[in-house]
């Protein structure tokens, strides 16, 4: 983040459950040689100047530090306990290396449970050595602050499990509402993420799925929230990258792995 004085967000994954290429699939999709078509699980990375931290920890979250070169997290937000969320979440070790260092765990308190179930020797006081994944549960109630940046938890309707998005706000503006798994968004949540700049949003494939938005329901949501930029995520290999971009409207366009996006504190938008 040097010389940067706002928000930046990089795509660590943007793939469904089963990634993409998908075992045992031939489709097109799956054997392309286009970098965009290449998802991992869904996943991003927020730095800001004063901290950074991750939303959900998938099963290819270390594949993905690499990557990206991450060497600081700061605290990780998990959004639902689903398995391509959470099976990477031990490898948070690495951040809380010193005996004293602690990774705060920012979830809803179903999630939290789930999560001390799967990884409860995170959870436990004693494991207190160096290089042990040390957790601290935050359970979420409410919004909260990482830094300058006001969290907004943003309730959404996917499958059984309780499962939020994140709106990031920095000096009162509504930068950006993510929100990678989610067939509905209740009216409240609407009115949260109104005049938000820019919006990400689940938009699996172009056929009906009973728990994810489909191309035409995100694009519907988004013709709701007219925010000034648009990305679909949470792909499956139904999508090629170059192929459906192209047919998307002005302002609408598909992210793919290590896309970043830039908010500066007085300054505009950009992607790269």
């Amino acid at each position: 983040m040097s010389g940067h004085t706002g928000l930046q967000l990089t795509f660590l994954g943007t793939a469904t459950s089963v990634g993409v290429p998908m075992i045992g699939c031939d489709c097109d999709t799956c054997r392309s040689g286009d970098p965009k078509d290449k998802r991992l699980r869904s996943s991003i990375y927020l730095e800001t100047p004063e901290c950074s931290w991750i939303v959900d920890t998938g099963p290819d979250f270390r594949t993905q530090c690499l990557r990206e070169n991450i060497r600081r997290v700061d605290a990780v937000l998990i959004s639902h306990p689903h398995m391509d969320h959470l099976t990477g979440f031990d490898d948070l070790r690495r951040f809380t290396i010193g005996e004293d260092a602690v990774m705060p765990v920012y979830a809803m308190p179903s999630c939290l449970d789930a999560l001390n179930r799967i990884f409860y020797f995170s959870f436990l006081r004693e494991n207190r050595w160096r290089g042990y994944l040390k957790a601290e549960a935050k359970p979420i109630e409410g919004n909260f602050a990482l830094g300058e940046t006001e969290i907004v938890p943003l309730p959404v309707e996917h499958g059984k499990h309780e499962t939020i998005g994140f709106m990031f706000v920095r000096g009162g503006k509504k930068l950006c509402a993510y929100m990678s798994d989610c067939k509905v968004v209740p009216p409240a949540t609407m009115e949260l993420i109104r005049g938000v700049e820019t919006l990400v949003c689940d938009a699996l494939r172009h056929t009906p799925h009973p728990t994810h938005m489909n191309f035409a329901e995100a694009l519907a949501l988004r013709d709701i929230l007219q925010p000034r930029e648009t990305w679909f995520t949470h792909i499956q290999c139904e999508i090629m990258h170059a192929r459906e971009e192209a047919k998307l409207p002005d302002g609408v366009r598909i992210a793919y792995d290590g896309l970043k996006l830039r908010w500066q504190d007085e300054e505009q938008f950009s992607a790269r």
